[in-house]
C-alpha cells in the first residue's frame, strides 16, 4: 500500500482541538484539505504528520506551539486609536496592516471607545493543539 512521501499531494479530513478539548477547526460537512506533505502551505506538524501515512489511516498528533501557530510573542500586540478601524469591526476580526512595504494580519483583541488592541500573534500561537487526521487521498508527486 502506497504511504505518503514528502512532496505528494495530499486529501485530509481534520479535528483540532484545544488542550481543554474545545474543537477550533473542523473538514467535517467541507471538501478534505489538500497540501503538499512536508511542505508549508499547512502548519507544520499537520504537514509533518502525513508523511508515512497510508489511504484511508487515521492519526491523532498533539502539536508543541512551535510545531503549530508559534509561540506568543507580547511585543506583537499594539495599542491604536479607536478611529483607524472600521467602525463594524468587533474583537477576534482579523485586518490587513501595514508594516513598512509589507501587508500583515492582524487580529482584534480589545475594543473601546478611544483605543484598540490588534494583535499580530495568530489567535492560536502559543497554544498546544491535538489534531485528528484522516488521510483521504495521496496524489504521487510527479
Amino acid at each position: 500500500m502506497a504511504v505518503a512521501k514528502i512532496g505528494d499531494r495530499v486529501k485530509i479530513h481534520y479535528e483540532g482541538r484545544l488542550e481543554d478539548g474545545t474543537v477550533f477547526d473542523s473538514s467535517e460537512g467541507r471538501e478534505p484539505l489538500e497540501f503538499t506533505a512536508g511542505g508549508s502551505e499547512v502548519i507544520p506538524g499537520v504537514s509533518n504528520a502525513v508523511v508515512g501515512m497510508s489511504e484511508g489511516e487515521n492519526k491523532t498528533v498533539t502539536l508543541s506551539p512551535e510545531e503549530a501557530y508559534g509561540v506568543h510573542v507580547p511585543g506583537l500586540e499594539q495599542k491604536v486609536p479607536r478611529r483607524l478601524l472600521p467602525p463594524e469591526v468587533r474583537v477576534g476580526d482579523p485586518l490587513q496592516a501595514q508594516a513598512g512595504d509589507q501587508t500583515i494580519v492582524v487580529w482584534v483583541k480589545e475594543l473601546d471607545d478611544e483605543f484598540a488592541v490588534v494583535d499580530a500573534n495568530h489567535p492560536l500561537a502559543g497554544h498546544t493543539l491535538t489534531f485528528d487526521i484522516n488521510l483521504v487521498e495521496i496524489i504521487p508527486a510527479e
